[in-house]
């Protein structure tokens, strides 16, 4: 690196410490230890799960807002949702069916539900929402999305006509979809999905099996939750109801996109209200015009707990890298720690990875210190930096 640090431009745009500080925490933690004459533009990012509302209020400002919902067992919990500047809403579905919100002894998935996550959109909506986007990292749920279709005002329903309870196994009795209650925002409407997953609704790739131990679900539970979810995938697909958009007038197979299965099949039922299914690191550093702002940077900091050789898959490290790097601008990453395979990250953009820890630390203290010592690596880099710049300048001179 040749630039002058005295001159510096630098977009600080890490992704949260898992375990310690969001992504705006750790932006701000970059940002102290950075030289004074330093000026630094604060880009949180993140990839839709948790952290993701607070990061784009923190790049692009807006307003905190907070729904009373129910969470994935039907507890009512407060969720919080971004009304950014522009108008538009972030929506994290893991403030109200993430896997945070239970304790591990109490994770089922079969009476989780996304319902809480519907209220959410509904609330957007209610507030004149018209363009939404929903993280749906961190999920709690196997249902299919079946819940949140229900908080949004479509009834599911047997062979009698009663409403089918919010429980994904009831899903093998599905006989009607009736989309007349559907929110009459949703008409007009415009639903971005930040997913970064590709298995599809069904099969051994599919959210039952791929995500659903984790869950909860286990051999037992499989066949009946995969039964119940392939019965709604084939309500929905033959276009059941009377809906005016036309569930019946999609592109069949919507159980078979990607991404369908994303969120314990969370993608399906927000694909069947006509959303679209966006990376979700692509998607957030499209919304804060990431590639704009590089064309006056000198350099990009970015980071995240543990980098390894994973990270080249949806993260939001390795996104920021990649488009820092077809601008010609050089990457730096604070790190927490280094995996396997972690020097595939240099082949991506990343040019220099600092950890934090200088000396053994437990995992729990480095959390727990990941403030001070985020600080304290920042400030050691750019002593690195300014000894290149020094290096390169009196090599020019001689």
């Amino acid at each position: 690196m040749t630039m002058l640090v005295s001159s510096a431009r630098v977009l600080v745009a890490p992704q949260a410490f898992k375990g310690s500080l969001s992504a705006a925490g750790v932006a701000e933690a970059i940002a102290a230890g950075l030289p004074a004459a330093v000026s630094a533009e604060l880009l949180p990012v993140a990839d839709g799960g948790e952290g993701t509302v607070d990061a784009l209020l923190t790049a692009l400002g807006g307003e905190r807002r907070s729904t009373l919902v129910q969470d994935p067992l039907g507890r009512t919990v407060e969720a919080r949702w971004g009304l950014l500047a522009d108008g538009r809403v972030i929506v994290e579905m893991a403030a109200a069916s993430g896997l945070p919100l239970l304790e591990p002894k109490k994770r089922d998935p079969r009476r989780a539900s996304t319902y809480g996550t519907g209220q959410l959109i509904a609330a957007a909506l209610d507030a004149g929402a018209r363009d939404i986007v929903v993280g749906i990292g961190g999920s709690a749920t196997n249902d299919g999305g079946a819940g949140a279709l229900q908080a949004l005002g479509v009834r599911l329903l047997d062979s009698s006509g009663k409403e089918l309870p919010r429980v994904v196994i009831h899903l093998q009795r599905l006989t009607t979809i009736d989309w007349s209650g559907l929110h009459p925002g949703m008409r007009e409407a415009r639903l971005r999905v930040m997913c970064d997953v590709s298995n599809p609704l069904l099969g051994p790739t599919g959210a039952t099996a791929v995500y659903g131990p984790q869950k909860g679900v286990n051999a037992a539970m499989q066949p009946r939750i995969e039964a119940a979810l392939a019965r709604w995938a084939e309500v929905v697909e033959r276009g059941a109801g009377s809906r005016k958009s036309g569930v019946g007038s999609r592109e069949p197979r919507l159980r078979e996109v990607p991404g369908a299965g994303a969120a314990g099949g969370l993608g399906f039922g927000l694909l069947a209200l006509g959303a679209t299914l966006e990376p979700g690191a692509q998607l957030i550093l499209d919304l804060i015009a990431f590639d704009q702002k590089l064309h006056s940077a000198d350099l990009v900091i970015t980071g995240e707990g543990r980098i390894d050789g994973q990270s080249l898959y949806g993260k939001s490290t390795i996104a920021v890298a990649r488009r820092a790097k077809r601008a010609g601008v050089p990457v730096l990453a604070i790190v927490g720690s280094l995996g396997d395979g972690y020097e595939a990250c240099y082949r991506e953009g990343v040019d220099a990875i600092v950890p934090i820890a200088t000396e053994p630390l437990s995992l729990e203290e480095s959390q727990a210190r990941a403030a001070e010592l985020i600080r304290e690596a920042t400030a050691r880099a750019f002593r690195i930096i300014a000894l290149g710049s020094h290096y390169a300048s009196r090599a020019r001179r001689q």
